[in-house]
Order: structure tokens, then sequence, then C-alpha cells
């Protein structure tokens, strides 16, 4: 199987989970954070939200200075998350459409100015920044909806409050 076959696959099976958890926001409580250093709902919904983005910076571009800040789309309320997530992943896979097994081998720079963070083939980004990254928060917010007492659903298998 072609790399970016590969990644489309595995995009759509973590966007199940992601839906499913990106679902389950308390709308009265977008706002809430477990701890003062901990982001809110909101703000971790639109995070994984953007980061199926960062497929087509680390397709359509050979680095990303953060220092030069870059566009986001920022939602009002849960029906904008929903939305926002499913049109990142629709143009994520569009453009993984046609990338090469060679494209995917290329480096890719993650830089602040002149400070390098990482360069790395495109293939393991995506891996990292994007599928890896999306899993993290995806399991921050489900720790989240714990803690308010709102039903988590299963990810990979059953949750507690499915069984």
């Amino acid at each position: 199987m072609a790399l970016n076959k590969a990644i489309i696959a595995e995009l759509e099976h973590e966007a199940a989970g992601t839906r499913r958890v990106l679902n389950n926001l308390p709308e009265e409580n977008l706002s809430w954070r477990p701890h003062e250093k901990s982001y809110t709902i909101s703000y971790l919904a639109q995070h994984i939200t953007q980061l199926p983005v960062w497929v087509v910076m680390t397709i359509k571009h050979p680095e990303l200075d953060l220092s030069k800040g870059f566009d986001r789309k920022m939602a009002e309320n849960k029906a904008d998350i929903l939305e926002l997530f499913e049109e990142h992943l629709a143009t994520a896979k569009d453009v993984l459409q046609n990338v090469t097994d060679e494209e995917m081998e290329e480096k890719w720079t993650l830089r602040n100015g002149d400070n390098v963070m990482f360069t790395l083939p495109r293939k393991i980004v995506l891996r990292y920044m994007v599928l890896n990254h999306i899993v993290h928060h995806r399991g921050q917010l489900t720790v989240y909806l714990r803690l308010l007492n709102i039903p988590v659903p299963g990810l990979y298998g059953p949750s507690a409050d499915e069984k």
C-alpha cells in the first residue's frame, strides 16, 4: 500500500473516534478547564480540529516557521468545531491523494525563527505531528469529559460508560 493511502486510512479511522469525542462536548462548559495551566475545552477541541491542517503545511511546503504565524479559523460553538474538523479533515485527505512515496520521504522542517525544532521525513511528521498529536489531545479531552461527569465514548473498544 502506498504511504499516502495508509495515512488517509489511518486519518479516517481516527476521525471516527474524534467525532465521537467532539460530539460529547458540553456546550455549556466550553470555557471550562481542569487547571489554570490547562487549555479550555473549547481551545483543546479546536486545537484537535486544526491538526489536519498540518497535513497541508507538511505536504505543500518544505518547512513551517512558527515565528511567522499562520491563519486559523476559530469556532464559536460545538457545531462550528465539528464543522471545522470535517472541513480540515477533507482538505487533508484531498492533499494526500496524489502524494508519492518519494515525496513522503522528503525532509520537512519545523522552526521558530533561527531555532530548528526538528527536520524529519514528511511521513514521520504526518504520524508525529498529525496522527499521534490528535490521539494525544483527544485523550486529554476524554479526561475533561470524565471530570465533568459526561459520558466518554469508546475509542478502541467500549468505554466504561458503554458497558
